[in-house]
């Protein structure tokens, strides 16, 4: 099957959504189509021209954002100056209600990935009646376990990438929450120690999540090296501001809300994140959803996770018949 042929917007803009923040969007597909919100991943990422290739172009009006100091949105991470404080999981949903207002949109197919997953889930679950359908993948639900089992248990795994990682941060700051020191440090008012810091965080994720060579190739960048890590590390070090009972998972918890919602879930039997079991647990907890677990494929499904998330968006498209 295979993804869409690559299509270039039709509208584009940057939305002012308050706090001194102008969000970059852009649309492309159909404008008379079924409209579908595109969340990247990091968070801090950005999002990618090939995103746009999961759907229909016949079919779809296709929303693609960079979040709050991503991309092409302003201010970035990257700089210091740029107030954090108003960059939070409430932020972020608040800034997709005044995008689908802004497009005229009543409801909308949301398209997550990574940690666009785990906004997806709670914004579907805090705003049910504006999301028609999920289409997630590299399924994550931002629990306090899962930023420990990425910082601190993968160390068993990968012990000489760990030790370099342990070793970016100060002896007294290496036993509490990691991604929380390191924040610390990207905070810090010296730019060598926050490059330090940014550049060790980037480091351990690439031994970490094997991802393709354009992705890595991103945290060669100074600039988006520095914004992604500041702001992974914002919000890992902050329990996804999602709450503070969230050790379990606010958004595992939760899950009943998302009933009447249909789901595709398409995960990679090599994702670390399996290791808890979490897309599991989501899938059996949220009726009407489905898990496909895809062979021999890590946090990027692959040319087979590929298929099936095609092949999901073309039956919503259709009305989700089968």
């Amino acid at each position: 099957m295979g993804l869409y042929p690559e299509i270039e917007p039709y509208d584009r803009g940057m939305l002012d959504v308050g706090d001194g923040n102008r969000v970059y969007w852009e649309t492309s597909g159909n404008p008379h189509g079924k409209p579908a919100l595109v969340l990247h991943g990091g968070p801090g990422s950005r999002t990618s021209p090939n995103l746009r290739r999961y759907f229909d172009p016949a079919a779809y009006r296709i929303v693609l954002l960079d979040q709050r100091g991503a991309g092409r949105s302003t201010p970035r991470a990257s700089d210091h100056a740029t107030d954090m404080g108003v960059n939070t999981t409430a932020h972020l949903m608040a800034d997709l209600e005044r995008l689908r207002a802004h497009l005229g949109i009543e409801r909308w197919l949301v398209w997550g990935v990574s940690w666009g997953s785990v906004l997806g889930l709670r914004y579907a679950q805090t705003h049910p009646g504006v999301v028609s359908e999920l289409v997630l993948t590299g399924v994550a639900t931002g629990s306090n376990q899962e930023v420990a089992l990425l910082t601190r248990g993968l160390g068993r795994i990968f012990p000489e990438a760990h030790e370099r990682f342990l070793a970016g941060l100060p002896a007294d700051e290496r036993d509490g929450n990691l991604a929380a020191a390191y924040n610390r440090l990207l905070e810090s008012p010296d730019p060598e120690v926050r490059e330090r810091a940014a550049r060790a965080w980037t480091d351990w994720e690439t031994a970490t999540i094997p991802a393709p060579p354009g992705s890595v190739a991103r945290f060669r960048d100074p600039e988006f090296r520095m914004g992604f890590a500041r702001t992974v590390t914002h919000y890992w070090g902050n329990d996804h501001f999602l709450g503070e009972d969230n050790d379990e998972g606010v958004v595992l918890r939760d899950a009943h809300l998302l009933t009447g919602i249909p789901g595709t879930l398409v995960q990679g039997s090599l994702d670390f994140g399996n290791l808890l079991g979490i897309v599991w647990r989501l899938h059996h907890a949220w009726p009407g959803s489905e898990l496909t677990i895809v062979d021999e494929a890590g946090h990027d499904a692959g040319a087979v996770g590929d298929d099936v998330l095609v092949a999901a968006t073309d039956r919503y498209a259709r009305g989700g018949d089968r």
